[in-house]
């Protein structure tokens, strides 16, 4: 899949993105109580076309700037007018290759 062809509140089956840019992480209070680390990145598919992902908890130290990631069964949701997507409740992330090691 494209990220042209990504649809607000749908999933998706899977998506190859570079990630070029990956931001500080934070701590966010969860709905239901507890703390979680979360992290936004972007990330470019073969178009050129860009899109934020929000990387939670150890999907943080998987990922860096550079690596080469499939997302499988990801979320996609608009915030602030943006396109996001992530890994959602039942997604994954799988490393493709890291360009940077």
């Amino acid at each position: 899949m494209k990220i042209s062809e990504l649809k607000a509140d749908s999933s998706f089956d899977e998506i190859i993105l570079k990630i070029i840019e990956k931001e500080d992480e934070r701590n966010v209070i969860m709905r239901y109580g507890g703390y979680a680390r979360v992290c936004n990145a972007i990330g470019k598919d073969d178009d050129e076309n860009r899109i934020k992902i929000t990387l939670w908890n150890d999907e943080i130290d998987e990922v860096e700037v550079g690596s080469i990631i499939k997302i499988k069964n990801g979320w996609v949701k608009k915030w602030n007018d943006e396109l996001q997507i992530s890994t959602g409740r039942h997604g994954e992330i799988i490393m493709m290759k890291n360009l940077e090691k």
